[in-house]
């Protein structure tokens, strides 16, 4: 059986890594059966800092870990920097204490790789096809965006898509659906996707 779960002792304190890929439901069963089986391990009242890179946790998420820790006498915080068991390190930056309003990703991402992230997106590199960016804010991609693109996703429409090359197979902001336009010859300047009169609309971005 695969360990989605590893727990690791650091100078910092206790470090967990998740697996990447597997399914949220399956790592709280594993973690689940770690807190009950080596109890006596976990001091009453200690902090497990969580290691997260392309996974990353939704409020739902958070609140499963937070009642799980809770009931063993546990607090959890977001590590510093992001690593992941099976999969690519230091992809996500994130704050000690808390989830920062803006992911920054330095990295391409894959055909198959979805983030989903409350708050604003940065990316340096490419999105390619069949990858997939969910933001509560705006996405700004230091590259070109040929995968799926969400801002704005829990209906804020002042959400924008900025993108170096914006040629992205499916763009929404909030709950409403456009694509890029097929450029026969692609524009140099930056374009930004943002929401005018109802719909959609590409424009060149304002640096």
């Amino acid at each position: 059986m695969q360990e989605d779960v590893i727990f690791k002792g650091s100078k910092t304190g206790l470090q967990l890594l998740l697996n990447e890929s597997a399914d949220f439901g399956e790592i709280m069963q594993q973690l689940r059966r770690k807190l009950e089986s080596a109890a006596k391990f976990f001091s009453n009242g200690a902090v497990v800092n969580i290691s997260s890179a392309v996974r990353i946790l939704t409020p739902e998420q958070q609140g499963q870990l937070t009642e799980l820790f809770t009931s063993h006498g546990l607090s959890w915080s977001i590590a510093e920097t992001a690593l992941c068991v099976g999969g690519d390190t230091a992809l996500a930056e994130t704050t000690q204490a808390s989830v920062p309003e803006e992911l920054v990703i330095k990295k391409t991402l894959r055909n198959g790789q979805e983030i989903v992230y409350s708050g604003d997106i940065i990316v340096f590199g490419d999105i390619n096809p069949g990858a997939q960016l969910i933001a509560g804010g705006d996405i700004i991609i230091y590259g070109t965006c040929r995968g799926v693109v969400h801002a704005g996703a829990y209906g804020d429409e002042q959400a924008t898509i900025t993108a170096n090359k914006l040629m992205a197979s499916q763009i929404r902001i909030a709950g409403l659906i456009a694509r890029a336009p097929d450029h026969i010859d692609y524009p140099e300047y930056v374009e930004t996707a943002r929401v005018k009169d109802g719909a959609v609309i590409i424009e060149p971005a304002i640096l």
